[in-house]
Formats: structure tokens, sequence, C-alpha cells
């Protein structure tokens, strides 16, 4: 019996190490076929869609020319601002980045309409709303929103403060 018990063991240990081997061989062909031929594919696809070999044809085509910005300068403001005494005053330059020269007509015409959203706006603010660079984008945000109902049209592209004092 013990030599019938050997054998078996013996055609155990033989058919288990052909398994063994194929998952082996299976693991080698994964790392060094399937991985790198993977790898190559998504080098190839991020190559071509970063435009290095002619993936972005399209902009190569139809070369953007943007047109020169074209800036209008507002009058000065000088407004006393709200708050308890001593007395705070505001002087502030601005211009007005707009899209187009077609657009400059537009703002001449609603400068009645933008003046007064200004002026109201201006003289609501404490001393304490132009502090730091958040005081100053609360501001452009605000002057932004009432040009847009000023003009009814988005003809302004952003606000600049060319100078602000506050006195």
């Amino acid at each position: 019996m013990a030599a019938v018990d050997a054998d078996l063991s013996e055609e155990d240990t033989a058919e288990a190490a052909p398994p063994a081997r194929s998952r082996l061989a299976g693991k080698v062909l994964v790392l060094y076929v399937v991985l790198p031929v993977l790898l190559l594919i998504g080098a190839g696809i991020g190559v071509y869609m970063s435009g290095i070999f002619g993936g972005s044809e399209e902009a190569a085509e139809k070369p953007v020319v943007e047109a020169a910005p074209v800036y209008y300068d507002m009058p000065d403001f000088l407004v006393n601002l709200a708050g308890p005494p001593p007395q705070h005053y505001l002087k502030m330059r601005v211009s007005l980045q707009v899209r187009d020269k077609e657009a400059v007509p537009m703002v001449e015409a609603a400068m009645p309409r933008i003046l007064d959203g200004f002026q109201t706006f201006l003289r609501e603010l404490r001393p304490e709303d132009l502090e730091g660079s958040q005081g100053m984008l609360n501001l452009r945000e605000e002057l932004m929103r009432r040009l847009a109902l000023a003009t009814q049209e988005p003809v302004v592209k952003d606000v600049l403060f060319r100078e602000i004092i506050v006195q």
C-alpha cells in the first residue's frame, strides 16, 4: 500500500507542476508583452492628442487673429463715502475694456445710465468696503453688474482701475 500511495503522490506532484508553470507563463506574457503594448498605445494616443504629430490640424489651419483691445476712459469719480464722521472721499479713475470699436457708440449712448448707476453705488460704500484685494474684486464685480444693466447688452468685457484713492 505504501507503494501505491507513493505512486499517487508522485502523480499528484507531476500534475500540480504544469499548472504552476502555466500560471507563471501567463504572468510573464502579461508583464513582457501585453503591458508594454498597452503603454505604447497610450503614449501614442497622448502624443497625437497633444498635437506634436499633427493631432490638432484645425488649429494649424486657422490662425486666430485677435483684435487689439479697445478701451474707453470713463470720467473721474469723486464721491463722499457713507459712514460716521470724519467724512471719507473716494476718487476713482476707470477704463472700460469694450468688445470692439463698434461697441464704443453703444457705451457713449448709455453713459447717463452708467454714470447714474456708478454714482449711486459708490455713494453707498463705506471705507471698510474698499479695503484689501477682496474689496477691489467686489467693487469690480458690482460695477460690471451695473454696466450690464445700463447697456442691456454685454458690450463691456472688463473694468480696469487706473486710480483709486480713499481719503
